[in-house]
């Protein structure tokens, strides 16, 4: 490819911080003077951001009902960082020499807090370790490129070296691809992409801007709109992820109905290999063997440091409306996300919560405003009349963008077919609320773990006709487990992305921790979800990647010889094992 060629705060509660004074002077000192912010090492989001429970009257009794704990007790405590058992730095001084000619001097980092801040994603068996203190294996030395020239440079000191290389985006990742193996024995360097972090051009006739891959999803919206446009990928990791790792693990964003997941927004990629660079170029289609650019998407690492991305942009929509509605039961609600993407209605975002999760949406609304005020008496009486269950309810969330005349002509469409399942039209508050407070999740994941509940997410996807009994049979496997275990869980599901031929569905869970053995519980739960995934015909992630947390399923998902075929493409571009051993097959 010719180089000439054409958010928001979500929470306001104060945060604990487990950190010494000094790796929080660290941390306010640029992590090491790299300049790049990270979030914080024992949990999600930055330092000083947190939940809190005590405005949303309905959660606390809500979570002890259904979960078993009472979050009124205080979090426990974190580790500080000084008590955390961190190997020293296997880097040679050769090495380090290389990297620092390559990166230049004061990118180059072995101090503890940064190797700890990236060995791990933010995954629930990442956070668990690390507050356990299981270090057994963190990157030697983290390095910060400032170019494309840089990562090359970098590349080939760690091959030379017979070292391993591991990319690093925003640390988001939740599918266990960042960590190093605990028996490695080679040098491992993090490669972090963080200062690579601008628009390069826009070219507006071809709607394409050429971006570094290490921008972060706020900073790329923010560069992009001040020129009139937007990406329109917006992920539940958006604050804190980037554009590499999106293309890295094959991310899908909740505007995805309308823009196209990351597959389909990415028209181009320059991604730096040992001696060598693959180019392609931004073109519409292609007829050119099997496709480079899409084997390159989803591959984490293991075929090379994505740089760059031509990817598809679009003007800003003149108007932005989420409306929101209720259906009986979530059997409607799916049917209704079916005929939407059927018919002739253009929306940006379909999703719709089952029982479960709307009940849970329900308890997290404060006492002055929320999803909660909605089911006010006066509409319970009317549902009531139409002989609705009120335990049953399901909210749905549909977004529309564009001039005010196609707005108005998609609303109308939806309307009829939400009226024809059954539904009822609540209005924009709903929608309103949910933009807002769309990048809360993780918090509330850290702040329930805090108080001795485990809670994850896994997500699928299938085809319309199997969706159904998919999610029936998860359920049902979910329950088990947790009876197997010896808890009160609680599972919930919403549709979070509609195509063609089917939708994704994205489950929660959580459970109270019973035992000084987490891990061991919760591979219970998580793999009885998973296996109901692929044994009901859906894929094992929808956009979460494979990683190490998924990788024992890929062989049911894509067949053993699909598995053998990527193991033999990652053997023959990386013959010494140094490009993020472990992550997808190992």
């Amino acid at each position: 490819m010719d180089d000439a060629a054409p958010q928001t705060t979500p929470l306001d509660a104060p945060g604990r911080s487990p950190r010494t004074d000094q790796a929080a002077q660290d941390a306010r000192e640029g992590d090491g003077g790299s300049g790049v912010q990270h979030m914080k090492w024992w949990g999600w989001g930055r330092e000083g951001v947190s939940f809190d429970h005590r405005d949303k009257p309905k959660l606390q009794p809500f979570v002890l009902e259904k979960v078993g704990v009472d979050l009124d007790t205080p979090g426990r405590p974190a580790l500080d960082f000084d008590e955390l058992p961190v190997p020293d730095s296997r880097a040679p001084e050769e090495l380090l020499a290389a990297l620092r000619t390559a990166a230049g001097d004061g990118h180059v980092h072995t101090g503890a807090m940064e190797r700890v801040v990236h060995t791990y994603g933010k995954s629930l068996r990442d956070l668990l370790r690390l507050r356990a203190g299981d270090l057994p294996r963190t990157p030697d030395v983290v390095v910060y490129p400032g170019d494309e020239d840089a990562v090359r440079a970098v590349v080939d000191a760690v091959a030379d070296a017979g070292a391993v290389l591991i990319p690093f985006g925003g640390g988001s990742s939740i599918s266990g691809s960042l960590h190093p193996r605990a028996d490695e024995q080679r040098p491992v360097v993090s490669l972090d992409l963080g200062r690579m972090n601008r628009v390069l051009e826009v070219d507006e006739h071809s709607r394409l801007a050429r971006v570094q891959a290490g921008v972060l999803g706020p900073d790329l919206e923010d560069q992009l709109g001040a020129r009139g446009w937007t990406m329109g990928h917006v992920p539940d990791s958006f604050t804190h992820s980037t554009l590499g790792g999106w293309i890295a693990t094959r991310s899908s964003g909740a505007q995805s109905d309308k823009y196209g997941d990351i597959a389909d927004l990415t028209r181009a990629l320059r991604v730096v290999q040992p001696g060598r660079t693959v180019a392609t170029r931004p073109v519409p289609s292609e007829a050119t063997g099997p496709s480079v650019r899409d084997m390159l998407i989803g591959s984490e690492g293991r075929l090379g440091v994505i740089t760059e991305a031509w990817v598809q942009v679009h003007r800003l929509p003149e108007n932005r409306q989420i409306l929101g509605y209720f259906y009986p039961s979530f059997e409607a609600g799916l049917a209704a996300m079916r005929d939407i993407a059927a018919s002739d209605a253009s929306t940006v975002l379909t999703r719709v919560s089952d029982a479960n999760e709307t009940a849970f949406s329900f308890a997290t609304g404060k006492r002055s405003r929320g999803v909660s005020h909605l089911v006010s008496s006066g509409l319970k009486t009317v549902l009531k009349r139409r002989g609705w269950d009120l335990d049953a309810i399901c909210l749905s969330f549909v977004g529309f963008e564009g001039g005010a005349d196609a707005v108005k002509a998609n609303q109308a469409i939806v309307k009829k077919i939400v009226k024809a399942h059954g539904g009822i039209v609540v209005g924009k508050g709903p929608g309103t609320l949910y933009d807002q407070k769309k990048f809360d999740t993780p918090y509330i994941r850290d702040y329930i773990l805090d108080r001795g509940a485990l809670a994850d997410v896994s997500d699928t996807a299938a085809s319309w006709s199997t969706l159904l009994p998919l999610y029936r049979h998860v359920r049902e496997q979910a329950d088990r487990a947790f009876a197997r275990v010896g808890v009160k869980g609680w599972i919930m599901c919403h549709l979070s992305h509609s195509y063609h031929g089917g939708a994704c569905l994205y489950f929660t869970f959580a459970f109270q921790q019973v035992s000084e053995t987490p891990l061991v519980e919760y591979d219970v739960v998580k793999g009885a979800v998973q296996q109901a995934f692929v044994d009901a015909g859906g894929t094992l992630s929808h956009h979460h990647a494979v990683g190490t947390e998924h990788a024992q399923w890929l062989a049911e998902d894509i067949s053993p010889a699909g598995r053998a075929m990527l193991g033999e493409l990652f053997a023959a571009v990386d013959p010494q094992g140094q490009m993020n051993p472990g992550a997808i097959v190992d």
